[in-house]
């Protein structure tokens, strides 16, 4: 009875893949479509951008202007938040850390904050675009109570389009197996329709842009 169930269920879908069913809108596909969006005009008007959106999602936003100015304002954040515990898997995160005098801790269940890069920001939303390859993981960016991303100039796209361009590009031939997109700390409402943050991931994101 099992055997031709089984059977009568490949048979059905053998048959449907034998007569594929054409697109239902054929240009969707087509780059040539223009998008229903305004494209910014410079990288300025993007940072801009990003940072009003981002901070409509209950973001923290902070603009350096160099290195020096984002090592300033690191410092100045976790001193007046008193973190004494700052996880950090990225090697080149982690030397800058070291070299302000900050020892990262190795244990992601009892940080005050974690501190990441991105593979890219976008935007038209917001958003922190981040994936498996990085080498702080998947776990990193959601399990710490707040999450500090840090990103450059360079990491900055208009929209998802954008960033998935220059994502396929990046990592051609080795697609990443996780791609989230991050914007803002987590929220949910399905707890009598009100909306609290902080329930699934972090209670807070800062995002610090650097300018170089």
């Amino acid at each position: 009875m099992v055997d031709n169930a089984r059977h009568n269920i490949l048979s059905r879908i053998r048959q449907a893949l034998s007569n594929p069913v054409p697109l239902p809108f054929p240009d969707a596909q087509n780059h040539s479509v223009k998008s229903v969006f305004r494209s910014s005009e410079n990288n300025t008007d993007e940072i801009n951008l990003f940072a009003e959106n981002f901070k409509k999602l209950q973001g923290r936003f902070i603009y350096c202007e160099n290195d020096s100015s984002f090592e300033k304002n690191l410092l100045q954040v976790i001193s007046e938040r008193s973190w004494t515990s700052v996880f950090c898997r990225d090697s080149s995160i982690r030397t800058f850390l070291n070299k302000i005098k900050i020892e990262p801790c190795n244990d992601l269940a009892v940080c005050d904050v974690a501190i990441t890069d991105c593979e890219y920001l976008i935007a038209r939303t917001g958003s922190i675009m981040m994936s498996s390859h990085q080498e702080s993981g998947r776990t990193v960016s959601v399990y710490a109570p707040i999450h500090i991303c840090i990103a450059r100039r360079k990491h900055l796209v208009y929209d998802i389009e954008n960033a998935f361009e220059q994502f396929s590009l990046k990592h051609e031939g080795n697609i990443p197996s996780f791609i989230t997109m991050a914007s803002g700390p987590s929220r949910t409402a399905d707890i009598e329709k009100t909306l609290v943050t902080g329930v699934h991931g972090p209670k807070e994101v800062f995002c610090f842009l650097i300018d170089s």
